[in-house]
């Protein structure tokens, strides 16, 4: 049977998930291979170097560079407190006296008798990285983090912002095709990631934030209320590192677009338990996928098949979403997989396949304008 290789969109009701947890540079590792660690365990810290202030010691004392370790009160290495003097020179027997006083809390990192300069450096900033998710160690990086390996739902979106964040699950709407508003969102939400159906608006997204939610998940948004949102315009779509105080996550695209009913189904299946969401992008060589990881370390897993299987591809019976108009963003099953190229509208030749959507409809697309829903 013939079959085809295009992007995927992954739904998975139960699958086998790991996450390589790396520091932004060398550091310690907390965990062991077998740790059990849940999602805010922190498996890896370092500390990240302060910022660099250059400071003139000479020019400000109005001495040569060369002088400059006599006037020092301070040594190479030593700790200084914003405000300290750390330099003085004295004039006409003492009477007169000229100070540097340090303008950061931090060390005095380097003293130059060729420039007259001292370097001074701020406090190193802590970094560290949690497990994200609820699960087991199943390998360790030496001085760089850990891989985490967990099993549980997982979704994938089409388009987020925020970083990593986790709440429970709670659905505030009836169904798929119902938009997210203001009125959805209930007074208290505290540590809860709230899913919609439809688009949600940028007065839910408002409301959501004061009652305390930590993510939404919804069908869609408008790209006016993105601008609104972000503050600016997006540009290249690389998304995470926003601080906006709650996470998107996008499971279907931009504008009035209902959320799959399997999505929808399997987040009202796992309401009210744990789910691990980040809204990371990245559209462009290397894609990033928004997510959802909703762990299930407790449910059965199933037998040892040497980790998660490789997709085959696109075939006959697979479950595709439609990536462009017509019918953007419908969902159906592929029927056929014609091997021959097929003239366009536009003359040009491409190989197609036939997709039966779930409103009954059945023609031929380009299989560019598909990506398959791997479950």
């Amino acid at each position: 049977m013939a079959h085809a290789y295009t992007p995927g969109l992954r739904v998975s009701e139960f699958t086998l998930l790991e996450k390589v947890r790396r520091l932004p540079l060398l550091g310690e590792v907390t965990v062991e291979v077998g740790d059990k660690v849940t999602h805010e365990q922190v498996v890896a810290r370092t500390r990240l170097p302060g910022d660099v202030q250059s400071m003139n010691i000479a020019h400000r004392l109005s001495i040569e560079a060369s002088d400059l370790p006599r006037y020092m009160l301070k040594e190479q290495g030593d700790e200084i407190e914003k405000g300290e003097v750390i330099a003085e020179s004295k004039s006409f027997f003492g009477l007169f006296k000229t100070t540097c006083d340090s303008p950061i809390r931090g060390t005095i990192e380097t003293l130059s008798t060729v420039t007259g300069q001292a370097l001074l450096r701020e406090p190193p900033i802590p970094v560290e990285v949690t497990a994200y998710v609820d699960g087991v160690v199943s390998a360790v990086h030496e001085e760089e983090g850990a891989t985490i390996q967990t099993w549980g739902a997982f979704i994938q979106g089409i388009f987020g912002v925020g970083g990593e964040t986790s709440g429970k699950l709670r659905v505030v709407v009836d169904g798929p095709g119902v938009g997210l508003t203001g009125d959805n969102i209930p007074d208290r939400a505290e540590g809860e990631i709230l899913v919609g159906g439809a688009r949600v608006t940028m007065e839910a997204i408002d409301q959501a934030r004061k009652a305390g939610a930590r993510g939404i998940i919804a069908g869609g948004f408008d790209d006016e209320d993105l601008k609104t949102l972000l503050g600016h315009d997006l540009g290249v779509a690389i998304t995470g590192h926003e601080n906006l105080g709650i996470t998107l996550v996008l499971t279907e695209g931009f504008g009035e677009i209902s959320m799959a009913e399997r999505t929808f189904e399997l987040l009202s299946e796992n309401e009210g338990l744990l789910a691990c969401i980040n809204g990371a992008t990245q559209i462009r060589a290397g894609v990033i996928r928004p997510e959802i990881v909703i762990p299930k370390l407790d449910q059965e897993k199933p037998a040892a098949s040497g980790g998660e299987s490789l997709s085959l591809g696109l075939r006959e019976g697979s479950r595709v979403r439609i990536i462009r108009e017509p019918n953007f963003g419908s969902l159906g099953h592929v029927t056929g997989l014609p091997p021959e190229l097929v003239a366009m509208e536009c003359e040009t030749k491409v190989r197609v396949l036939r997709v039966k959507l779930d409103s009954g409809e059945e023609y031929p697309l380009p299989r560019a304008n598909v990506e398959m829903i791997e479950t």
